[in-house]
């Protein structure tokens, strides 16, 4: 199979498409190998479908499924658009529901699916939690210093609700964020539904306008809006390369 791979805001994902639904866990879990294989954050595999262009496979670098990952929608956007596999205007299935993604050169714009919070404020570990799922669940706490993260502490608030875990400094009107994310079991340069997250913690608190600029670990620059009560995620990707295995 020929593979390509990208990297959306430091987030890196493998994408190949077939004409086979089937269980590509496995896959997933070699090709996503940083020493003995590709190497990625995700491994994708595009489907088609007749409820709209295509569909998508979407693995963890365990082999786990996820219903959504906001980076990777903007990177298989991407994808389909320049394998043909659908205009510049395209609708997907993800597990989460149908995105829709708008691709103008490397930049790309995707309507992210409804919120559904989880549980309100409450106290646990010396910090105020939020829990939203924005396409998969995310733990959101707004800090006055991103060096508060902890791994033990992320890992730990992971398993016991079941969610990625997300800590977010507001500066001038801007959300930066890091994030450790299931699945991956570790801190990820980006997450793009942890920072939906956490943008829609920070305008629901009046921290952050309708819209603004967030950036993840990688330090790359994005923009999160919310237009009519639809939220819209808007970045560039870059497609690292191409091979056959």
């Amino acid at each position: 199979m020929t593979y390509t791979k990208y990297s959306a805001s430091g987030n890196d994902f493998i994408i190949s498409h077939s004409f086979l639904e089937k269980d590509f866990s496995q896959d997933a879990i070699k090709l996503c190998n940083r020493t003995e294989g590709i190497g990625a954050d995700g491994f994708v595999v595009l489907i088609p479908t007749n409820d709209a262009d295509f569909k998508w496979l979407f693995y963890n670098s365990d082999g786990s499924d996820a219903a959504m990952c906001g980076n990777a929608t903007r990177a298989c956007a991407h994808y389909a658009f320049n394998n043909g596999l659908a205009s510049n205007k395209m609708q997907f299935l993800t597990g989460a529901g149908k995105i829709e993604s708008i691709v103008n050169g490397n930049i790309v714009e995707t309507q992210m699916t409804k919120p559904v919070v989880l549980k309100e404020e409450f106290e646990q570990e010396g910090f105020t939690w939020y829990l939203i799922d924005t396409g998969v669940p995310h733990l959101v706490t707004i800090v006055d210093d991103l060096e508060k993260y902890d791994h033990d502490l992320c890992a730990k608030m992971r398993y016991e609700h079941n969610a990625n875990v997300n800590f977010a400094k507001i500066e001038d009107g801007k959300i930066f964020v890091r994030t450790y994310e299931r699945g991956v079991e570790g801190e990820t340069l980006a997450c793009g539904t942890g920072m939906v997250a956490c943008f829609i913690r920070a305008n629901n608190l009046g921290l952050v306008k309708d819209t603004t600029y967030v950036y993840p670990k990688s330090n790359e620059e994005l923009t999160l809006s919310l237009k009519n009560g639809n939220l819209f995620f808007k970045g560039a990707v870059k497609k690292v390369f191409v091979t056959e295995i």
